[in-house]
């Protein structure tokens, strides 16, 4: 992803697509180079670098991206993500 092209962490936000639909996913991409921004949430975990999940860079890719699962967050921080993306979005 991005403009180098290079794997990257990110997070899963929709399910796996269904028969029917277009073999996409929504992700929320991992980044070590912050910026420092209001968009920026760290959530330390082992399987991460440092660095923190960047919320305007959330876009929907393909599952032929998808390599391997590293590891899940759990439901308090999935609940921040949920509350970033609201006000990300407006809603």
């Amino acid at each position: 992803m991005g403009i180098a092209g290079k794997v990257r962490p990110c997070l899963i936000l929709t399910d796996y697509p269904a028969d029917d639909e277009l073999a996409m996913v929504t992700i929320l991409p991992h980044t070590t180079a912050l910026k420092e921004n209001r968009w920026e949430m760290v959530i330390p975990k082992p399987f991460l670098k440092p660095g923190a999940f960047h919320f305007q860079q959330v876009q929907s890719v393909t599952v032929a991206y998808l390599i391997r699962r590293l590891g899940i967050l759990n439901e308090e921080e999935m609940d921040k993500v949920v509350k970033m993306l609201r006000h990300r979005f407006g809603c």
